[in-house]
């Protein structure tokens, strides 16, 4: 499957713990990364620099749905089941 152009979801819905060029700190989840180009694309996409969490991240049906607002619900659902418990 391909990435569905212009939905951006995966750039902006997870948060990305390892440092990025131009984010030290990584990325928290619902802010747009700073390589996303106003294409809405990864401008580090095939580049060694990219993120393993970002290379590890393909398109598929499950993942992107039909629409980017699925896109976003799923990436929005696995970050939360995915963040670490700050109440231990």
């Amino acid at each position: 499957m391909e990435c569905r152009p212009g939905c951006a979801a995966c750039c902006i819905a997870i948060s990305i713990s390892s440092p990025i060029p131009g984010m030290p700190e990584g990325k928290p989840a619902g802010v747009p990364c700073i390589h996303l180009t106003s294409e809405r694309r990864c401008g580090l996409f095939g580049r060694p620099e990219r993120p393993d969490v970002c290379g590890g991240l393909a398109a598929s049906l499950e993942m992107c749905g039909t629409s980017d607002e699925h896109a976003f619900a799923y990436l929005e659902e696995l970050e939360r089941l995915t963040a670490p418990d700050v109440h231990q």
